[in-house]
């Protein structure tokens, strides 16, 4: 393949979204996962963060050594991406400590679980992080969503899943899982909270 594989280009639809509701059908894709709770503004969350990241440059750069995955082409390291949900469905989802999520990096498509083993013996070697014994490797098929760009704090994110539901309810979806996933386009530690860029998502079906 000649050309990079540029996620926000070439699968536009899934990480470009408006800044409106929509619905979508998100085929199965690849990704490295942790599963994990509590607080994401703690030090585990950015080591989890970070277990990931290694994991996926290493995929990313193996086409300079001499091991090289078949099909191999370039591309951008994708997003990060996180579903959410709560522990403890009592307690307010402000209570951050009460997060559960599974954060994932989408992987391309020439991956085997082969190769994930592979790259996964090798990160650990080089890397000191235990949370690279949590990552896994599954595909995941979300099909029917809604989502939007949210622009704006995390903190806000309520105004545009309320906009997300009422456009459910107006077109006849109904939402079918109180779990969501984000994507994060922005790096917060480098983008001022009011320009951040998020793709908002929630699965849904159709009665």
């Amino acid at each position: 393949m000649s050309k990079k594989v540029d996620y926000k280009k070439d699968y536009k639809q899934l990480y470009m979204p408006k800044t409106v509701p929509e619905i979508v059908v998100v085929p199965k894709m690849p990704f490295f996962m942790v599963s994990g709770s509590g607080d994401p503004n703690g030090e585990e969350f950015a080591k989890v963060t970070e277990a990931l990241y290694s994991m996926s440059y290493a995929v990313r750069m193996s086409y300079k050594s001499e091991d090289v995955p078949v099909g191999y082409y370039e591309y951008t390291v994708f997003p990060l991406e996180g579903e959410w949900d709560l522990l403890d469905r009592s307690k307010p989802a402000t209570d951050k400590n009460n997060y559960k999520y599974t954060i994932m990096i989408r992987q391309p498509d020439f991956l085997t679980e082969e190769w994930f083993e592979r790259f996964w013996e090798q990160t650990k070697r080089k890397k000191q992080n235990p949370f690279l014994e949590k990552v896994r490797f599954e595909h995941v098929e979300d099909g029917l969503s809604c989502q939007m760009m949210h622009i704006g704090s995390f903190d806000d994110e309520p105004e545009s899943f309320a906009r997300m539901e009422a456009f459910c309810t107006e077109y006849g979806f109904i939402r079918s899982s109180k779990i969501h996933r984000e994507i994060y386009l922005s790096d917060p530690r480098k983008t001022e909270p009011s320009k951040m860029k998020t793709v908002l998502r929630f699965l849904v079906n159709k009665p």
